[in-house]
């Protein structure tokens, strides 16, 4: 299977997905759409049979810089072009925003692009920082999306917990003039300090939740389960991961001092959802990881579902 990612950069060095052309300082939007290859537009063009009989209700989205066609859509669909995605995100956090990294994915048909919130926080004696990111898909597949992702400085790990408290990511329909979106920037802007303020206020609950090292077991083992009647291979992968995830809670040195404690554990399964090598590598494992950016890791969450209902 093909690599999906097309074109993309990163600053100073590859984030926690792995992937990315290195650039030494992080630029501003109208250097950043360049380095991403992001600088082409859609354009909406008619479908037509092989009879050249033209369809009605239909338009394809037609990539300007090699006439790529991205999909066929419903001539009620808008396009937000690369660039209005820069714009938005100008905007919401003001010009001069530096961008960390962007690219597209699946050959133009999804991109995506990374940017720092100016605001650092500390949480549970840590650094964290915040970054936004913003998606769009060019092949009527999904909607605009803009999600919060907290990023744990020490370790580059992501802690995109799916609080019941406050949101980590929205989404909005193709209405073709995002600069029209300002009250959604705004509410874009207040979720992320919302997600952010509520994310530090958990983590503080999870450093005095303890646990012991039979919750520990208990919990890897629920998140790594085996099969009823597992073959020997499936029983060696199995119990191989989860002695990896163990050490993770254990061993991972920039987890020492944290304590015996639900964030410790939460760290350690994190750790283990970004950055431990799969039983089989996959050509778009990296991809797959830096996906679930937007949406959440579904074993991070399961984690924090386990040791909440604890």
């Amino acid at each position: 299977m093909a690599h999906m990612i097309e074109t993309m950069f990163s600053v100073r060095e590859k984030p926690w997905h792995g992937l990315g052309t290195i650039v030494m300082e992080a630029p501003a939007s109208a250097e950043a759409l360049k380095l991403a290859g992001l600088d082409w537009e859609v354009v909406q063009e008619p479908v037509y049979t092989g009879c050249n009989e033209m369809v009605k209700g239909y338009k394809a989205n037609v990539r300007s810089s090699d006439r790529r066609v991205l999909g066929v859509v419903s001539d009620r669909y808008k396009v937000v072009q690369n660039t209005d995605a820069f714009s938005f995100t100008d905007e919401l956090l003001g010009k001069g925003v530096k961008y960390e990294t962007a690219g597209s994915l699946q050959e133009g048909k999804k991109v995506w692009l990374l940017a720092r919130l100016p605001k650092e926080y500390v949480i549970a004696g840590e650094r964290i920082s915040s970054y936004l990111v913003f998606s769009n898909t060019h092949d009527g597949s999904g909607s605009v999306k803009v999600a919060v992702t907290p990023v744990r400085v020490v370790c580059n790990n992501t802690l995109n917990l799916a609080l019941e408290t406050a949101k980590r990511s929205f989404s909005m329909i193709h209405t073709g003039n995002i600069h029209d979106k300002i009250q959604e920037a705004k509410d874009t802007l207040f979720m992320a300090e919302n997600y952010m303020d509520n994310l530090g206020i958990e983590f503080e609950q999870l450093r005095r939740q303890k646990m012991t090292d039979a919750q520990v077991k208990e919990y890897i083992e629920l998140l790594l389960p085996m099969e009823k009647e597992p073959t020997p291979i499936q029983s060696k992968n199995i119990l191989k991961l989860r002695r990896d995830m163990e050490q993770r809670y254990y061993e991972a040195p920039d987890l020492q001092k944290v304590g015996n404690n639900a964030y410790r554990f939460i760290n350690a399964v994190s750790d283990f959802a970004t950055h431990s090598r799969p039983l089989r590598m996959t050509a778009n494992y990296k991809e797959n990881v830096f996906a679930r950016t937007i949406d959440g890791n579904p074993l991070i969450d399961k984690a924090y579902q386990l040791v909440k209902a604890a």
